[in-house]
Order: C-alpha cells, then sequence, then structure tokens
C-alpha cells in the first residue's frame, strides 16, 4: 500500500494499482530503448505485475499501531514480506519466466543487506531460482537483463513519484525519495539516468529528458479513507466499503 496521510483522511493507493501505472509507462517509452530486448512484451508484463504479490494484503490492509496509521509498503514488516515477495514471483512465473526473473531480482535486491535470517533465505531461494530460470533460456544474456531490469527500476520509480506525492506539489513538498529529482542506481541501459520530475499543475507532470514517444495519460486509482470513521468502525471495514475514485494525469516533456 501507498499512504498518503492528509489532514482528516488518508489516500491509499495499492500496490497493484502503482504496478499498473509502470505497465501503462513502459507502453509509451521511445522504442529505440527496446533496440536491445528481445523479451520487450516480458519486461512490459513484468511492470504491470511486479506488485501482484500485495494484492491480498492491500485488500484488507495492516494497521501501524507504532505510527497511527496504515503500514505502507515502506514500513511493512519485512518477514511478511518475503511471503508477498515469494508469492508474487511465483504468479509472475506462471505466465512468464522472463517476466518472474526480473521481479525475482527486483525484490532480492530489496533484501540483500537484510541482517533477519527470513530475509536471508528469501535472497538465496530468489538466487536459486534464477539460476534455475537461466537454465531453462536458451539465449540468456546477462548485459540485455540489466538493461530490462533498468526499465523496470525506472517505471517503477516514475509511478512511485505520482503515486507518492499530492497532485500539485510543489518541489519543496515532494516526498523525500524525490528531493532531488528522479535518479536510477543502475545504468545498464542507454535510458538516462536522471531526471528533472515535476508537478506543474494538479493533473500534469513534466520530465526532462523525456524519454517517451509523445505526451501521453494514465489513470491512477486510490481510495480516500476518513481517519474519524477508522476509530469508529477499524481499518478493514472503513477500507473494503470505500468507493474507487479515479485521477487523469498527463506525463509531458518539459521543453514543450
Amino acid at each position: 500500500m501507498i499512504i498518503r496521510d492528509q489532514n482528516e483522511h488518508f489516500t491509499c493507493i495499492a500496490q497493484v494499482d502503482h504496478a499498473f501505472l509502470s505497465g501503462e509507462m513502459l507502453k509509451h517509452l521511445n522504442t529505440v530503448y527496446f533496440e536491445h530486448a528481445p523479451y520487450k512484451d516480458s519486461v512490459i508484463y513484468a511492470a504491470y505485475q511486479h506488485d501482484c504479490g500485495w494484492d491480498a494484503f492491500d485488500r484488507q490492509p495492516f494497521w501501524n499501531d507504532q505510527k497511527d496509521l496504515p503500514y505502507s509498503f515502506i514500513d511493512f514488516p519485512t518477514i511478511p514480506k518475503t511471503v508477498l515477495y515469494t508469492h508474487g514471483i511465483q504468479q509472475v512465473q506462471k505466465k512468464d519466466s522472463y517476466a518472474a526473473l526480473l521481479c525475482s531480482e527486483h525484490y532480492k535486491r530489496f533484501l540483500v543487506n537484510s541482517s533477519l535470517p527470513e530475509a536471508k533465505t528469501f535472497v538465496q531461494q530468489e538466487a536459486e531460482r534464477q539460476e534455475w530460470l537461466i537454465s531453462k533460456m536458451g539465449h540468456f544474456n546477462q548485459d540485455r537483463f540489466e538493461m530490462d531490469y533498468t526499465l523496470l527500476q525506472f517505471s517503477d520509480n516514475l509511478s512511485l513519484f505520482v503515486c507518492m506525492n499530492e497532485p500539485g506539489a510543489a518541489d519543496k513538498d515532494l516526498h523525500p525519495f524525490f528531493k532531488q529529482g528522479l535518479s536510477l542506481s543502475n545504468t545498464a541501459a542507454t535510458l538516462p539516468s536522471d531526471y528533472s520530475i515535476s508537478w506543474t499543475d494538479t493533473k500534469t507532470v513534466t520530465m526532462d529528458p523525456f524519454p517517451f514517444s509523445s505526451d501521453f495519460s494514465i489513470t491512477l486509482t486510490y481510495k480516500s479513507i476518513s481517519k474519524k470513521s477508522i476509530q469508529q468502525q477499524g481499518i478493514i471495514n472503513v477500507y473494503e466499503h470505500a468507493p474507487v475514485l479515479s485521477q487523469t494525469i498527463w506525463i509531458k516533456s518539459r521543453n514543450e
């Protein structure tokens, strides 16, 4: 779950809805960034599905009693994370082995430095899964895989920018993740590694450089739940009965 804490309510964005935006973004990426990619469809599928393991957890949110708000993907406990990560990778693997390889690497990197025994077991489990998946591929290329992983990381980060920041937020009010713009830690692809990115109004995000073939729109779905209602009825009941809301957002070049 992605949580935006506001005065009287929480804006709640399910991880699968965030991931859907990731897939939509990669669909609009300039084709030059896919020239290396024989598995283009698998990369896009990985972007759409990379958080599918969160689905059941997000349909009945967990309450963080220490912070007095719903758990977000940032502070959700690590041990149950390994359960949902594993489930999600397995679901993707049923449909697309290369997409599962990307999702496995995505989550493995999150936990590779954790000292928890369960996290260490997860990392080892995914290393073994990756070795097995690669052994089944006729022509696996590590350099191409790193490029594809960069595309997944880019779409994930750009979607997080849209989801984690209040629409129209001034640069000074952006989430700390994005105070310095949007940067990629993995620079294996020809994709630019650093972007200047801002909300220009409540419906428009602008970027420079602009790696897409043209301006495009996405539709963000979310729920808004009242803090007072949570106190009266409990987080799960309120969330399950809250209507699904949506907002159209344009991604545009800053240099237009």
